[in-house]
């Protein structure tokens, strides 16, 4: 299996950040396909979880919880929560060592796909729910449903992730990334 690089979380994060940008004030509270939250809580997951990996990667303190961490500026709030992540994961030896979590013990490279996995399905979730376009890499998403194919085969999915749902094979990667974890995928429809 392939091994994603520091760089290509960079990506991942650079291209939630730009749909992000393009968020319409009304758009904030529209639902998304993670059913038990909107777009501004989707943002707020992505912003607590980086904040939640750079603290396990460096050893500190976790963030508290029930926190709103975006304010007036979730936009902003996402890129500072980024380029928190992106300097805990460029740190010397991070991806060779291991650390704990909820679901046990994982290399610094396997943290690091993890967190891709989440950030490319959330934001492939916000990209459903405000209709704009994400140019989100499908080489990353290519990866990522390899990572989390392999991953979730011995893992329960409980209180984590829905059952697989339909999808077509041809489909981007992306979309067969969100339907593994349980998204309904609209079918894609032909032109000509």
């Amino acid at each position: 299996m392939t091994t994603v690089s520091v760089e290509d979380l960079a990506r991942a994060c650079k291209s939630v950040g730009d749909l992000l940008a393009k968020v319409r004030p009304e758009q904030w509270k529209e639902p998304t396909p993670c059913t038990e939250w909107n777009v501004r809580e989707v943002v707020a997951h992505l912003v607590g979880m980086d904040l939640v990996f750079a603290a396990m990667i460096e050893g500190g303190p976790m963030p508290e919880r029930g926190v709103d961490r975006l304010g007036d500026d979730p936009v902003g709030a996402y890129r500072s929560s980024s380029a928190s992540l992106l300097a805990a994961f460029s740190g010397p030896g991070v991806l060779e060592r291991s650390y704990r979590g909820p679901l046990g013990s994982a290399t610094g490279a396997e943290r690091l796909q993890i967190r891709l996995y989440d950030l490319l399905a959330h934001g492939w979730d916000l990209a459903q729910a405000t209709g704009i376009p994400a140019q989100l890499p499908e080489d990353l998403a290519e990866q990522a449903l390899a990572f989390t194919q392999a991953q979730l085969s011995t893992q329960s999915r409980t209180g984590r992730f829905a059952e697989p749902r339909p999808v077509e094979e041809t489909a981007p990667a992306i979309d067969r990334l969100a339907a593994f974890l349980g998204r309904p995928v609209p079918p894609q429809c032909e032109t000509d």
